[in-house]
């Protein structure tokens, strides 16, 4: 039997462990504390559901693990600055930016960059967090430790978010999912969407860009990136090396889910190209309790983290799946009052997108 030790056991984590189990391949997400006697690394191949971690007993002794998939390439893309410059070696559209480094730069920034700037920490932050939106006024307002540890980027307009979701085999095979429709609200993916047909020139662009991020890093396994939707093309947000948010969908959607072929990937088993039949809708459930009406709902797929339920934390999410837009649709407006107002919104930005 296969193993594979996850570091970090939250619900990234426990769905691989999920996706391994009807593949005969034993997964253990393991916490970054844990004792590292207790952990059978050894005999495990080993991969991460998070980007950084702090310096432990465990985390320094699968440092030196040579069966660490990717080990070398999370601390490249955890930190923002060497992330972008990774883009720009490799001529991909990214938004216009630079390294925020003092607070007397300023005046050259929105000279450079326009009007809004997008101030993002390098490392850490996500789902909103520890990032700004400024404009020239309210520059002063950015904490002072903030700087030489942000990079701030031009803020963009865009039509839409996009994200894509692939794998990479050992031998360098690249597979990949249709582009998902993401929206975002207050920083954090609320609803996402996923055709069987993406538009043609997007995917195209999309994944000629992924696939050259992952070779140029060797990389094995799942990879996600986001994407803005601009007139001129798709710009590249940010990259997640890992299974991501945008792609649970891909669970009750695909022939193979992400989790399974990110496992398939990093176990050497074989990678063909996910089947994706009919359109599917992912609603993230941040912040709200569990209620098992949903499931009255026969489209409707509940995957629960069994997380202490705190405002603004991921505690689920709901996929929906079918052939028939109408049907998704319907039971959208159906699923609507059982879930708190703010969801309305999103709800409502899938419904339009199915029509």
């Amino acid at each position: 039997m296969k193993q594979v030790c996850v570091l970090g056991n939250g619900q990234l984590g426990r769905m691989l462990r999920q996706a391994g189990e009807p593949l005969g391949i034993r997964v253990w997400p393991v916490g970054l504390d844990a004792d590292p006697q207790a952990v059978p690394f050894a005999q495990s191949v080993i991969t991460a559901e998070i980007e950084r971690w702090p310096e432990t007993a465990l985390t320094r002794e699968l440092a030196r693990h040579q069966a660490f998939v990717n080990r070398d390439v999370f601390p490249l893309i955890a930190d923002r600055l060497t992330q972008k410059q990774l883009l720009d070696k490799l001529s991909l559209p990214t938004a216009p930016w630079q390294l925020l480094a003092d607070r007397s730069e300023w005046p050259q920034v929105f000279s450079r960059l326009g009007e809004l700037a997008i101030v993002k920490r390098r490392t850490g932050g996500y789902d909103g967090r520890g990032q700004w939106r400024l404009r020239e006024h309210d520059a002063d307002t950015l904490p002072a430790e903030c700087y030489g540890e942000c990079i701030v980027e031009q803020g963009i307009h865009f039509s839409g978010e996009v994200s894509l979701v692939g794998a990479r085999a050992h031998d360098g095979r690249a597979v990949f999912y249709p582009l998902t429709h993401n929206l975002h609200q207050d920083g954090i993916l609320r609803t996402s969407v996923a055709f069987p047909k993406a538009n043609a020139t997007q995917q195209d662009q999309a994944e000629t860009m992924l696939r050259a991020i992952m070779d140029e890093l060797n990389y094995v396994g799942v990879m996600a990136m986001e994407c803005f939707v601009t007139p001129q093309g798709l710009l590249i947000n940010e990259l997640a090396p890992r299974v991501h948010n945008s792609g649970h969908w891909t669970q009750n959607g695909a022939s193979i889910s992400q989790f399974e072929l990110h496992l398939r990937a990093i176990t050497g088993l074989p990678l063909p190209q996910p089947v994706v039949s009919s359109p599917s809708v992912m609603v993230n459930l941040i912040g709200s309790d569990l209620n098992y009406d949903w499931l009255k709902l026969p489209l409707v797929h509940l995957h629960w983290y069994d997380k202490e339920v705190r405002e603004g934390r991921k505690v689920g999410h709901l996929n929906l799946s079918d052939n028939e837009p109408a049907l998704i649709d319907a039971t959208l407006e159906a699923l609507a009052p059982l879930l708190p107002p703010e969801y309305a919104s999103g709800i409502a930005w899938a419904q339009a997108l199915l029509r």
